[in-house]
């Protein structure tokens, strides 16, 4: 009979669930869509009962047919830095998950960095100050909540991200726990001593008895009860960020550097130790704990990829998503048109909350068709801003990139990603990499694979995108910093 483990990746867009195999073998995957609340300028939201519902709909249809006694455990992996505060009696969330593209922040972040708490804050997390951890977004809310603190302090009201949220409801509320992947991304973990720092816990006055337990990645996390029929009674194997479990599907143990194109996009590199990046264009990251020890990552976020494309096709509508490839490439450039896609600021490698998207470069030649090529082309951009800045830090040539998420499966995007870089892009024919990763960690606690190099040997399918640089590209990229000096410049 053959086995699987069902992985669970929780994303900002979707819920999705895949099924794999002891060979590491995709099967067959469901998603759920979720949505997006913006009650003010800057602020971003989610329904956490639509997410527990939505996972509830994707494990249904994605465990249809498979027999119960075929599923040996559950891996997740969740989208980072968004934060929930619920009751611990009714398990009901006391606010909306705030989301990691939420800015509300912005200005108690600028506080921070007056008041001189910049480097305690990076020295011991890797992160800089920027709206996208959700330290100062927590505490700000809390502010606003009566007796918050009290009830927090007490045990009544837990924190968590969104991992915790999820394994406190498919446990029934037995488990309150995270991992070290997720809790690093939370500004409130020291990395170095793998805890929840006191001194960080009393800037942002998070008590820390509201705070999960931190566990290794691949780890037993409970016993599934009284969630869905599909699953109950199954141990949790594993928790993990899904960047960080990108990386991991990827098998970049050691060496190299993956891309996870999405709503925004991250890039990661494993370090084996913290790095303490000086001009702070960087983070350092707890990659995950697995039973080869605790391993760090260098990272660059990106807020706003896939979601630039979203927003440049909201504003010129009719543009099907099957035509995201060919109508670039009908074009012979991009026009001399340049979308700087800063529509909540920009992430790595400057760090400018407060930047204004812009569009430069119209003339009246210019057609929707360069627009949405402008737009797609700034994906490419900003992934190759966060490369050259990862090869500057580390002091190496990095000499291929790893990528994964929805948007690498436009081809033409993949080979202008290759040009730009003058490196082969491998991208990944598993469609769901985090989930993989998620998969893996979670093989080794049921002791399907013993190590990382069990985990290697698996077949791995891939493609790969060779470079073909051109005076096209070389003049697109002195484009692409012109039109970015002049965001800047503004910011």
């Amino acid at each position: 009979m053959e086995e699987y483990i069902l992985s669970i990746d929780e994303g900002t867009t979707n819920v999705k669930t895949a099924l794999f195999n002891r060979q590491g073998q995709y099967i067959h995957g469901a998603s759920q869509a979720l949505s997006m609340l913006h009650p003010q300028q800057g602020w971003s939201e989610q329904d956490p009962e639509q997410i527990l519902n939505a996972l509830k709909i994707s494990v249904q249809e994605c465990t249809q047919g498979i027999g119960r006694s075929s599923l040996k455990g559950i891996a997740i992996s969740n989208q980072r830095e968004s934060v929930l505060v619920w009751d611990r009696q009714t398990g009901k969330a006391v606010v909306p998950l705030i989301s990691w593209q939420c800015h509300r922040s912005t200005e108690a972040c600028s506080q921070l960095v007056r008041a001189g708490k910049e480097e305690v804050i990076y020295g011991k997390t890797g992160l800089m100050i920027d709206p996208l951890f959700p330290a100062a977004k927590l505490s700000m809310t809390l502010d606003t909540l009566p007796d918050a603190r009290q009830m927090l302090s007490s045990g009544k009201w837990l924190v968590g991200t969104v991992d915790a949220w999820l394994l406190w409801h498919l446990t029934d509320g037995a488990v309150f726990a995270t991992d070290v992947s997720n809790a690093s991304r939370t500004q409130l973990f020291n990395i170095h001593e793998q805890c929840w720092d006191k001194e960080l816990l009393a800037l942002f006055d998070i008590p820390e008895r509201c705070l999960p337990d931190v566990k290794s990645s691949s780890s037993n996390f409970g016993v599934v009860k009284a969630f869905s029929p599909e699953i109950n009674g199954l141990p949790i194997i594993s928790m993990i960020g899904d960047s960080h479990a990108a990386l991991y599907g990827h098998t970049n143990f050691a060496e190299g550097v993956k891309a996870t194109y999405g709503t925004g996009s991250s890039l990661m590199a494993p370090i084996p130790s913290p790095l303490v990046v000086t001009d702070k264009n960087l983070a350092t990251t707890v990659a995950w704990q697995d039973g080869e020890g605790t391993s760090y990552a260098l990272e660059g976020n990106i807020s706003h990829t896939g979601a630039a494309v979203g927003w440049m096709n909201s504003i010129l509508q009719g543009v099907k998503p099957e035509d995201l490839a060919s109508i670039p490439a009908s074009l012979e450039d991009n026009g001399g048109v340049y979308f700087v896609p800063a529509l909540s600021g920009l992430g790595a490698p400057h760090w400018y909350p407060d930047a204004k998207g812009i569009i430069c470069g119209l003339t009246d030649s210019v057609t929707k068709e360069h627009l949405i090529r402008a737009a797609l082309e700034s994906i490419a951009f900003q992934i190759m801003d966060v490369f050259n800045e990862m090869e500057r830090v580390k002091g190496e040539t990095l000499t291929q990139l790893f990528v994964d998420g929805g948007p690498t499966a436009n081809s033409w995007l993949m080979q202008f990603q290759a040009d730009l870089l003058n490196r082969p892009i491998v991208r990944s024919k598993v469609p769901e990499v985090s989930a993989l990763g998620a998969a893996y960690l979670g093989g080794l606690t049921l002791g399907w694979w013993k190590d990382h190099s069990d985990i290697c040997a698996l077949d791995r399918h891939i493609d790969k995108f060779e470079p073909n640089p051109s005076p096209i590209h070389a003049k697109a990229i002195e484009g692409w910093k012109n039109a970015l000096a002049k965001c800047l410049a503004e910011a």
